[in-house]
């Protein structure tokens, strides 16, 4: 009787086409605990529902489950709906803080008639489902036209959380103006990989990018260059001008498409270095008075804004106040690396200043990071600055970010600041990828492999109380070789993938060898968005 029922399914399935494919959950990052069960699949089809089972007052779940919706659409084919009844639903998202502490964790189980998802947090649903997402394979053309297509998702308990709260990557839209829409691309990219802050770097010497509407100026001036150097500071431009900037609305547009794809967005306006733009739109806030000019080149420079006038300080906390109306994360970037201190050492103001407070060059930039402190923490906000401002006396609120090497970011950490990782020597996705770089399309040096990036232990070395002050870890992509958004996503794929681990999954028992066949089947999405990666690893 058994043997006759067999026969009459595998007839039943063949009369309509029906071809199934089977999901694999060692995914990227890879969850914490992933318990095979024994039993029948689920099976995923265009008759599977998906029920919201917590109140959902603004609206955060049935946003996830619109998500859910359209990445099994994209991957599968399959065009999934939602239902109220959630009693007879295929798919049921949940939230169930006493069983899942962690605000972003989630629990997924997979058992022959359901999948039940339950999260710490809306934010913790929405990881669930990126896990669900990238366990799913990728159907060809002719799948996703078949009616009868199915996706076998096997029995499993899943278990989940992230290792750092903070998991970040920095865009820099200073040196070159990125569009609107491709700063969502890379916010979508982050969302795959489980990122949660996006580091929007907005000013530099080459252009200020976001719209200050106290200062015009900024934008009309600020945010172009009559032309850009070609390669390393050569004797050569290119004789075109670039600029661009991002209105308020649009800024709060990023801010709120990030929002709903649970990442922060943090901007940086630098400060008191890197503001060529700032004193070529209002020479009053250099030591010398100018003339300055929106930078051509790349590099740091010794102008920067004069510590010892007081109008700087106004002009500084104007731009902060619009920059936290439009931004509210609790922590805003104020910069505060390479400033170099030749023109304060030689200006009047700033000696006024020095003798006054005790200072001397070396240390008059911590005088200026602890008046702006004040004023955002007299907000509500708290600062992050890159290492540098350990230059000075500075609070133990100011949270550090560690680029000059984890070091930094160590000696931070026994200190007692909050730290973000992001050294040069794994993070900075700007850097090459491979040692044969002939071909390779960035100019910029150094290299930083896949192995490399997924080999970071951003806590190595720290004693028990440091390691609680490490928040996290951050990638970053500085644009000065990189004009074009491809190659933003070259430079970043599949270095991200890396870091997503780094970043979120427990560091013990890591084995580059398991996560390369897991790297390999995350790039099936990349080809599926038409990201751009680098194939270094596949050659």
């Amino acid at each position: 009787m058994k043997k006759l029922i067999l026969v009459l399914t595998l007839s039943v399935m063949a009369a309509l086409n029906v071809a199934a494919s089977t999901a694999n959950y060692e995914v990227v990052p890879l969850p914490r605990e992933i318990n095979m069960q024994k039993g029948a699949p689920f099976m995923l089809t265009n008759l599977t529902t998906i029920a919201v089972a917590h109140d959902d007052a603004d609206g955060q779940m049935m946003r996830n489950a619109e998500f859910l919706i359209q990445y099994v659409a994209e991957a599968t084919g399959l065009k999934l709906r939602t239902t109220a009844d959630k009693r007879h639903a295929g798919i049921v998202l949940d939230i169930d803080s006493k069983r899942v502490a962690n605000a972003e964790g989630y629990t997924m189980t997979v058992s022959p008639k359901r999948i039940t998802i339950a999260g710490g947090s809306p934010a913790g649903v929405f990881y669930a489902i990126q896990t669900l997402r990238k366990s799913l394979p990728v159907a060809t053309a002719e799948e996703k036209v078949n009616a009868g297509h199915s996706v076998e998702l096997p029995t499993v308990v899943i278990a989940d959380e992230p290792r750092f709260g903070y998991r970040g990557m920095l865009l820099d839209c200073g040196r070159y103006f990125y569009p609107l829409s491709f700063v969502k691309r890379f916010i979508d990219l982050m969302a795959m990989h489980n990122m949660n802050t996006f580091h929007w770097h907005l000013s530099e010497d080459q252009g200020w990018r976001i719209e200050i509407k106290k200062y015009p100026r900024l934008t009309e001036i600020g945010s172009v260059r009559k032309e850009t150097i070609i390669g390393h500071n050569s004797p050569i431009y290119d004789g075109r001008p670039h600029g661009g900037f991002y209105s308020q609305d649009e800024a709060r547009e990023i801010v709120e498409y990030a929002r709903q794809r649970c990442i922060t967005v943090i901007p940086e306006i630098d400060m008191p270095g890197h503001m060529l733009s700032a004193l070529a739109s209002y020479p009053s806030l250099g030591c010398t008075g100018g003339p300055y000019e929106v930078s051509r080149r790349w590099g740091v420079f010794p102008d920067v804004i004069c510590l010892g006038n007081e109008e700087v300080y106004t002009f500084c906390q104007d731009v902060l106040t619009e920059i936290m109306d439009v931004f509210p994360s609790a922590y805003i970037h104020i910069g505060g690396d390479e400033a170099p201190n030749v023109r304060w050492a030689a200006c009047p103001k700033c000696q006024q200043l020095m003798q006054r407070e005790q200072l001397t060059p070396k240390t008059v930039q911590g005088y200026f990071t602890n008046r702006i402190e004040q004023f955002v923490n007299s907000h509500g906000r708290r600062i992050i600055g890159w290492d540098e401002i350990l230059d000075g006396k500075i609070n133990n609120s100011a949270t550090i970010q560690s680029w000059r090497g984890a070091e930094t970011g160590q000696r931070a950490a026994e200190a007692g600041h909050d730290v973000i990782m992001s050294p040069t020597s794994h993070c900075y996705f700007d850097y090459q990828q491979t040692e044969n770089t002939r071909n390779e399309p960035s100019l910029c040096g150094g290299l930083i492999t896949v192995e490399k990036v997924y080999g970071f232990n951003p806590v190595a070395g720290l004693s028990e109380s440091a390691v609680s002050h490490i928040l996290g870890v951050q990638g970053n992509i500085w644009g000065e070789f990189i004009p074009y958004t491809n190659l933003v996503e070259y430079q970043a794929l599949p270095r991200m993938g890396a870091l997503a681990e780094v970043q979120w999954t427990n560091g013990m028992g890591k084995d580059f060898n398991t996560f390369l066949p897991r790297l390999t089947r995350l790039t099936t999405l990349y080809d599926l968005y038409h990201y751009n990666y680098a194939r270094h690893l596949w050659k």
